[in-house]
């Protein structure tokens, strides 16, 4: 079934690109027209790369991966945490911070103070500080849990990043290039697409074009949970129902082996 329809593209906005002076020529592809002085993108094109980019990433999530979302533009920045918690993602709305991935352990670290922070809240070692020291705790922790707070659950590197505007995003996409680390964005007619694996042509600077392109590809993760959730039961049950016939053979034997006589019999 399909996640969305042309229509629906068409009505978000998605196909409004920029003025045709600020293009990237390497996005011509991907156009279809000029009208007054603005490039309209083809639909149909961003139809097909939206359901490649959605099976990928189905795929990516039903094998147990996580998928960092990014998107620190004013406008997609609560959609996309939002989309991001839903589906229980790592996601940067704040800041990327140069390294992120490609000086993860250092990032990491970071991430375990603000932890070792929460601690000290919880058994009673903030309480015995001094008012001064308090502060500046309280400053830092607020300090991380903006720059970090979404992707503190991330323990390892993500299998793949999806990004809304890579010419603003370009930090994250070169430091996954490093890494060979996958890339799904919203790629607009002034980006260049080719250092994208899974460019979705589309406007990304409209809220409700970015909150339908993300919406498609929540759908696609939720998908590959619910497939991988599926799978996982399914096998479950197999070793469940191995293991009761395993049983079941043993008493079997047990039942028909001769029975010895005992003393005196």
């Amino acid at each position: 079934m399909a996640r969305t329809t042309y229509q629906d593209l068409l009505d978000a906005g998605v196909h409004f690109g920029h003025l045709t002076r600020k293009w990237d020529p390497k996005m011509a592809k991907y156009i279809f027209m000029e009208r007054n002085g603005i490039h309209i993108i083809d639909l149909n094109k961003t139809l097909t790369k939206l359901e490649e980019a959605s099976s990928a990433i189905k795929q990516i999530v039903k094998s147990g991966r996580k998928v960092l979302f990014v998107a620190t533009k004013k406008q997609a920045k609560e959609i996309i945490a939002q989309q991001a918690k839903a589906v229980n993602m790592p996601f940067v709305t704040e800041r990327w911070l140069g390294g992120m991935l490609t000086n993860f352990a250092t990032v990491r670290k970071s991430i375990k103070k603000m932890t070792t922070i929460d601690k000290m809240q919880k058994d009673g070692t903030y309480d015995v500080l001094s008012k001064k020291e308090k502060l500046m705790i309280q400053r830092e922790r607020i300090k991380l849990e903006s720059l970090l707070g979404g992707i503190a659950d991330l323990n390892r590197l993500p299998a793949a990043l999806f990004i809304i505007d890579v010419k603003k995003e370009h930090i994250a996409v070169t430091e996954a290039i490093k890494l060979n680390i996958p890339t799904f964005a919203m790629v607009d007619t002034n980006s260049d697409p080719t250092n994208i694996d899974f460019p979705i042509p589309a406007n990304d600077d409209a809220t409700k074009s970015i909150s339908l392109i993300a919406g498609v590809i929540g759908k696609a993760i939720q998908e590959g949970l619910d497939e991988r959730k599926r799978d996982k039961e399914e096998e479950a049950e197999k070793d469940a129902a191995a293991a009761k016939a395993k049983v079941d053979t043993t008493d079997a034997t047990e039942a028909k082996r001769p029975r010895k006589a005992k003393d005196g019999e």
